[in-house]
């Protein structure tokens, strides 16, 4: 079954001195701030376009990779995630480097490693991220 998630957002003035709200619309968590300047310096409190990706590529990513290790018979204890997600004013997103930290008892790390990567080209959000040239993986197993 396919599924349908929203996001909108509402944006005054100018790219450099506007702002806006983005509204996660299906889950209705939250209205988020969100502006040039938290874009490209300093957070200061709000949202970004990136941040946003990088929150939907380390869940996503999460998801593929236990159930990628689930098919091979593992149990997942725990995996920690992050995604950073670099945006280059002039240029757009150069980079997304994903980190992972895995508790997968009786997993070899040669099955790891390559359970990982899987994961990486699988995912749905890399797959939708493929344009960003430099997507990398850090994998430890602990």
């Amino acid at each position: 079954m396919a599924t349908t998630r929203t996001a909108a957002t509402h944006w005054e003035g100018n790219l450099l001195k506007g702002k806006g709200t983005v509204a996660l619309e299906s889950s209705k968590i939250g209205v988020y701030d969100v502006s040039w300047a938290s874009r490209s310096e300093q957070p200061n409190g709000q949202t970004s376009p990136e941040e946003l990706i990088a929150a939907a590529h380390s869940s996503c990513y999460s998801m593929a990779f236990s159930h990628g290790l689930a098919g091979q018979g593992h149990t997942v204890e725990a995996l920690d995630t992050r995604a950073e997600v670099t945006f280059q004013p002039g240029e757009g997103i150069t980079a997304i480097h994903l980190t992972v930290k895995a508790r997968v008892p009786g997993l070899s790390e040669a099955d790891f490693q390559a359970a990982a990567l899987d994961a990486k080209a699988n995912c749905p959000v890399s797959q939708a991220l493929a344009g960003v040239k430099n997507i990398t993986l850090d994998a430890e197993l602990v």
